[in-house]
């Protein structure tokens, strides 16, 4: 598929929303108002769309990006798996100089520029692996919202975020899935903030209540 074609099916596919945890950023979503909302997947338009929801972990950290814009005023800013890009969106309006929205699906990428231009937040938007490939130091911090929906993967960042020199400040954000709580990485984190989820979150998330946000040490 093509942008063009690609932007056209977000359109059509998604709603403008600010029913979340950060009603300061407005996102393209698959919300219940939404066709696809009750779609199965062999008859969803896009493959694994997981840019078009609003995850937990994401919300957290970015409404704690936009809670302590100190903390990113001038700094540059690597958003891995970045989703629907609202994390790297807030980055860039609380005042980083430099943000890097991260993800390997190429519809999400898409989504991502869409979002990014609703919210007046001129960000970088790449589909390079960074996992692969590792370049991470090169920024002062690095965002990972709700990464750690895999036992394998979430092992694949904790050896990937090893590499990062210790200017690099790694930010996780988690709502308590059982593969986070049980990795060993916890020992190497610091809990910064705990959020509540809006109702509309808890529901379609099988009931979680609240998410962290963490600092890797």
């Amino acid at each position: 598929m093509n942008k063009v074609f690609i932007r056209a099916l977000i359109q059509q596919h998604t709603r403008l929303t600010r029913s979340h945890l950060t009603p300061e950023i407005c996102l393209h979503l698959i919300t219940p108002g939404c066709h696809l909302w009750k779609s199965n997947i062999d008859n969803c338009l896009f493959d694994d769309p997981f840019w078009a929801f609003y995850w937990p972990g994401g919300q957290v950290l970015t409404r704690y990006i936009l809670d302590n814009p100190g903390l990113f005023q001038f700094k540059s800013v690597l958003d891995v798996g970045s989703g629907c890009g609202s994390a790297a969106i807030a980055a860039k309006l609380v005042g980083a100089s430099k943000v890097v929205a991260n993800d390997i699906d190429p519809v999400a990428s898409v989504a991502i520029e869409m979002n990014m231009q609703m919210n007046a937040a001129a960000i970088n938007i790449s589909t390079t692996n960074f996992l692969a490939a590792p370049s991470g130091d090169n920024f002062d911090i690095i965002l990972l919202g709700d990464m750690f929906y895999d036992q394998e993967f979430g092992h694949l960042i904790n050896n990937w975020m090893k590499s990062f020199k210790q200017k690099t400040t790694v930010l996780i954000g988690d709502p308590g899935r059982l593969q986070f709580i049980n990795h060993p990485l916890k020992t190497d984190l610091q809990r910064l903030a705990t959020y509540d989820l809006p109702m509309s979150c808890q529901l379609e998330n099988n009931g979680l209540t609240s998410a962290g946000v963490w600092k890797y040490n």
